[in-house]
């Protein structure tokens, strides 16, 4: 009866609504063949399965789906992987591989930029000025560049005070992906006149991150002004948050390249004069502008270098920018180093970005975007461009994208808005998990950098600046690797799912595995220390840090391609906002000196469980073709996350067997005899 109903639906006048798709990953026979990813096909993990061109309606009248053949372009034109791109050689053309080359390079300057809240406001040792060198003496050593701090055990009897220690919180160990600070120092016993220390009208300071000067010690922000610092943390992330959101919808409408240009000019302008500051609040303020910008360059990039590539080359084209990037993080320590203040630094990371001014004239508009949002005008002369650059015969189009490009010149375009997924049935709860996950995974990453950092009194290694540095680095490139080996086995969703896994794992073991350690290692016959419990915490961080990394970057990449063409920029702006919102965690907790920590890590861990059920219900995107609109996204639908055996009788029905099964219903309405073996499911097996 339910495909009775379907079927006389699908008769329905041209205002009926079209027949949702089947949460199985198949489709209506009648109406999402139009709609699905053209020419796509399934990869060894299961995509969605694509779905045949539908035949016009006959008379050019209206279709009774959503969009009527008359008006809908023509199909050759929609396929873009199938048909425009090799048209153009794909990744072969060489002008091809010189915009991929250009996406790669900004990656470097990104890269110094997410990175240098380390440096500019790490906060660094401090005494009261005069008090240093009888601090020194009596054994209590201020760390210099890369130096290591003193042991508190040995107090010495001197006017130094301990107090400004303890009021500017802890020291700043993170990587800028975490931005994870360690626990506060343990005080010396003798406390009587610490209040009265934080009183001085000046300190010396002993920076650990290669700098001479940086923004702490320029104006002074500890004891009572410390929590300035996180406030200039907050700046730069809340600033990509909004910048995420708002120049992906503004990227979706006037297009890639207009953003991209924009973003650069004023990042250039924000940025360096950041490095003019006169205080602490024109510091945030332009920081906060400065992050606005370099979130419409990240989001922009991303979507032009997926949007670049064919099907097979996306994630390896993405690893390679994302290489690029932790270059940056790993040489940031140099570069500081060389430049000896903060604002040298500021102006050195800002500065690369001028090179990027000449994007303006050599690198062009997504045409992949131009074909989706029917600016068939503007996409002839792109497609023309791209033909003389390299140095191709026009001739040679086979299926005649040209002519058929001619036919559709006079067609108005047709922009979409983000909020259009809203009326969506299936493609905004892809994002909505994919947002989730994103916040989870960067959003726990800091609780276990925070928890590794916590030993560093007890691990020698961990309490040098650069140690903790590279050591979050190292990492996040380690994951980055482990990524590219995993989602070529196990595909996009298989291999989100194994990292969602591993980080819910790490984080309950941490959270309960260790508090047992804990209980039996206070009676003395356990044969357990509390040694033992810490290197099983720092053994669990590390694995915590390895897994949220890949889940947070393997969310953003996924986004991108399950999102469709005129809506990416959107959805890549949700997903890199919810990341943003879960880094924002960490100077949310340092600002309330680590009260709530425990909570945190609980919530987070909770919602690693929720997240590992969600992800079966996403599609998987490997080898398949980019949806180019909305009706692609909808019907980019889940498949079972193994394949079936053969001969094995599957529990949901597949696309050929729904067919055969409607089939059965036009025998019946026309009096046909079955034949013999038929059943409801197809024939069956003798």
């Amino acid at each position: 009866m339910a495909i009775d109903r379907r079927r006389e639906a699908a008769g329905g006048g041209p205002g009926r609504q079209p027949a949702p798709a089947e949460e199985n990953g198949s489709l209506p026979p009648g109406d999402a063949a139009a709609s699905a990813p053209l020419g796509g096909r399934a990869g060894p993990g299961g995509g969605a399965e694509i779905q045949p061109l539908p035949p016009l309606h006959p008379g050019g009248g209206p279709h009774s789906s959503c969009c009527s053949a008359a008006a809908a372009p023509s199909l050759l034109l929609l396929d873009y992987d199938g048909s425009v791109l090799p048209f153009l050689g794909g990744l072969g053309g060489g002008y091809q591989k010189t915009l991929v080359l250009l996406t790669w390079i900004p990656a470097l300057f990104i890269g110094f930029s997410q990175f240098s809240d380390s440096f500019l406001l790490d906060q660094p040792n401090f005494w009261c000025r005069g008090a240093g060198k009888g601090t020194e003496l009596a054994g209590v050593t201020t760390t210099g560049r890369g130096g290591d701090m003193g042991n508190w055990t040995s107090l010495p009897t001197t006017p130094f005070s301990t107090a400004p220690w303890e009021a500017a919180g802890n020291r700043s160990n993170s990587s800028g992906a975490d931005r994870g600070d360690t626990p506060p120092l343990p005080s010396p016993p003798d406390k009587g006149d610490n209040a009265s220390n934080c009183n001085c009208h000046a300190w010396d300071y002993g920076i650990r991150a290669g700098l001479v000067q940086n923004v702490v010690s320029k104006w002074d922000l500890v004891c009572d002004n410390a929590w300035k610092v996180h406030i200039a943390k907050f700046s730069l992330l809340v600033g990509l948050i909004f910048g995420y959101l708002i120049t992906g919808c503004i990227a979706d409408w006037v297009g890639r390249r207009p953003v991209l240009l924009f973003s650069i000019i004023f990042i250039l302008i924000f940025g360096l004069t950041v490095a003019l500051s006169v205080n602490v609040t024109m510091f945030s303020t332009l920081r906060f502008f400065e992050g606005f910008c370099l979130a419409g360059i990240i989001l922009t990039l991303y979507a032009l270098r997926i949007e670049l590539c064919p099907p097979g080359k996306r994630f390896m084209i993405t690893m390679v920018a994302s290489f690029v990037a932790m270059a940056g993080q790993f040489l940031m320590p140099g570069l500081a180093a060389l430049c000896r203040d903060w604002q040298v630094l500021q102006a050195l990371i800002i500065c690369p970005f001028l090179l990027m001014l000449l994007y303006w004239s050599i690198f062009p508009e997504s045409l992949r975007w131009l074909m989706a949002t029917q600016q068939f005008e503007s996409a002839k002369r792109l497609i023309l461009h791209f033909t003389q650059k390299n140095r191709m015969n026009p001739e040679g189009d086979i299926k005649g994208v040209m002519p058929e490009l001619e036919k559709e010149l006079s067609r108005r375009p047709k922009k979409v808005c983000i909020v259009k997924v809203v009326g969506t049935r299936n493609l905004w709860k892809n994002i909505v998990v994919l947002c989730v996950n994103s916040l989870t995974g960067y959003g726990i990453h800091h609780c276990f950098a925070r928890s590794m950092m916590g030993h560093e009194v007890k691990v020698p290694l961990l309490e040098n600046f650069y140690a903790d540095y590279y050591t979050t680095a190292s990492i996040a490139l380690v994951s980055c690797l482990a990524m590219c080996v995993v989602v070529r086995f196990l595909g996009r969703r298989g291999g989100l799912l194994l990292f969602m896994i591993l980080t819910a794992l790490a984080s309950l073991l941490q959270l309960g595995l260790l508090n047992l350690i804990g209980k039996y290692s206070q009676h003395p016959d356990s044969g357990m220390s509390d040694s033992v419990k810490d290197k099983f915490s720092i053994a669990f961080s590390i694995v915590g840090m390895f897994a949220s990394h890949a889940v947070g970057s393997l969310s953003v990449f996924f986004c991108a391609e399950i999102t469709p063409t005129v809506i990416r920029c959107g959805g890549l702006g949700l997903v890199l906002a919810s990341a943003g919102f879960g880094m924002l965690t960490a100077p949310i907790i340092e600002l309330h000196n680590q009260k709530g920590y425990f909570l945190h890590h609980i919530i987070f861990a909770c919602c690693t469980l929720i997240c590992i059920i969600c992800i079966l219900l996403l599609p998987e995107s490997r080898d398949q073709n980019l949806p180019e609109n909305i009706s692609n996204g909808e019907h980019y639908t889940r498949q079972p996350l193994l394949p079936h055996k053969k001969g094995e009788q599957p529990l949901l029905l597949t696309n050929a067997e729904l067919k055969d099964y409607s089939g059965l219903h036009d025998a019946a309405a026309s009096g046909d005899t079955l034949p013999e073996g038929a059943t409801a499911n197809g024939m069956k097996a003798m």
